[in-house]
């Protein structure tokens, strides 16, 4: 203990030895899942500081999205986090909706939900299967990586993309989900859960895993609400905070779910929560779906708002249908003008709170816009939670932060 509070040693001549190593821990992408840099101080193999560096795919979102109508910076959210960009994507639309004042039929509410939740679970299905290659489990990720796959099959039926998605539009989606969409969903209803199951049973017990990731990066509930934690890693400290249920949004109050919370908020308590979060998210998309399916005749074909200034026509009314084309030209050339307005609006992100702050002066882009990113702030608290622990440790720890660089510097 002594070496931790006393780095370095005197000399006869007064002058310090340094005692400890100074280690480049990135940014190379596969040690940190991400192109960031962490500069650790070591004593032996043991971490006794760190200092953060992020902005290496700095790409200046925000001052792009000051230059762009409000249907073109969908594309910009995609590549935050994009384990899960259909959530950013929805969050980004259901801002403008807010700013907008647009009501949104329940269909597409219940169809959101389904994607958002189906995205929540191929995040975490990538970062639990992560911390399990990192503690030295390859097989349990590549298992579960073919339902990953599979939940890409299905955004690729409704948008015709696959990992940076541009899901949705403002007042719902660009086109109805087809039989093909559905039945893809009902296999990995019927699929996943037990492969979930076995996943579990792999690791949940694991004893190599367990002393992995047990007592590794902890953090209490009072110095994650400090820092400002949201999501699975603040939930994991003990605090049940969750949006949707908290301040819900797309109707979520219609659904029945529970909100997973774990104790010591170390790296085991993260990894079980997320594995609950996927048994609720699965609960969740069988409710959804359900409600969708009692919509009938005219109902069941409902997929936007009936909101013509802001949500592109389909082309082929385009072709043939002069107010369609008038609709089409004026949203495409910005003649659309959007109302003044400020605006916070928040969703509950795989990886935890993620915001969008929108300030309107009236003209064709927004004033000033700002993305509330929670991997940048998880960052913050690696120097705290690493400080004392092995290096091995150190990337177990950046794994179940779940921490996209992408998303962190925007």
């Amino acid at each position: 203990m002594s070496d931790l509070i006393f780095p370095n040693i005197k000399l006869p001549d007064g002058s310090l030895e340094k005692k400890t190593t100074t280690l480049n821990m990135g940014p190379t992408h596969p040690a940190t899942h991400g192109v960031f840099q962490n500069i650790l101080e070591m004593d032996g193999e043991r971490v006794i500081s760190s200092e953060q560096t992020v902005g290496y795919i700095h790409r200046a979102f925000e001052k792009i999205a000051e230059r762009r109508p409000l249907y073109q910076i969908t594309t910009l959210t995609d590549r935050l986090n994009y384990c899960s960009s259909p959530i950013n994507n929805m969050g980004w639309h259901i801002t403008c909706e807010k700013l907008l004042k647009i009501q949104i039929p329940k269909r597409v509410d219940y169809l959101r939900v389904i994607i958002m939740e189906l995205a929540r679970i191929s995040d975490h299905l990538i970062c639990n299967s992560i911390v399990g290659v990192d503690t030295g489990a390859l097989s349990v990720f590549l298992y579960v990586m073919q339902y990953r796959e599979l939940i890409y099959e299905i955004y690729e039926e409704i948008c015709g993309s696959r990992l940076t998605t541009n899901i949705g539009r403002i007042g719902g989606f660009e086109r109805n989900f087809n039989d093909t969409a559905f039945s893809k969903l009902e296999k990995f209803l019927k699929e996943y859960p037990h492969v979930l199951k076995e996943f579990e049973a792999l690791l949940q017990r694991n004893r190599i895993f367990m002393e992995r990731t047990m007592g590794a990066g902890p953090i209490s509930a009072d110095r994650a609400l400090n820092y400002g934690f949201t999501g699975p890693n603040l939930r994991a400290a003990g605090v049940d905070y969750d949006i949707r249920v908290h301040t819900p949004y797309s109707s979520y109050q219609d659904f029945d779910f529970k909100i997973p919370v774990g104790t010591t908020g170390d790296c085991y308590d993260r990894f079980l929560v997320r594995n609950q979060e996927m048994w609720q998210s699965l609960s969740i998309i069988e409710q959804a779906y359900q409600k969708v399916q009692e919509f009938k005749g005219a109902e069941a074909e409902v997929f936007h708002a009936d909101t013509p200034e802001y949500y592109l026509p389909r082309k082929q009314d385009v072709y043939t249908k002069m107010e369609e084309l008038i609709w089409h030209f004026k949203i495409i050339m910005g003649e659309t003008k959007i109302p003044v307005g400020e605006v916070y609006n928040s969703v509950e992100g795989a990886n935890g709170e993620l915001g969008f702050y929108l300030i309107s002066d009236g003209g064709r882009t927004p004033y000033r816009l700002h993305f509330r990113r929670p991997c940048f702030i998880y960052y913050q608290a690696f120097n705290e939670i690493s400080r004392g622990c092995m290096l091995s440790d150190a990337v177990i720890i950046l794994s179940s932060l779940n921490l996209i660089a992408g998303e962190m510097d925007a």
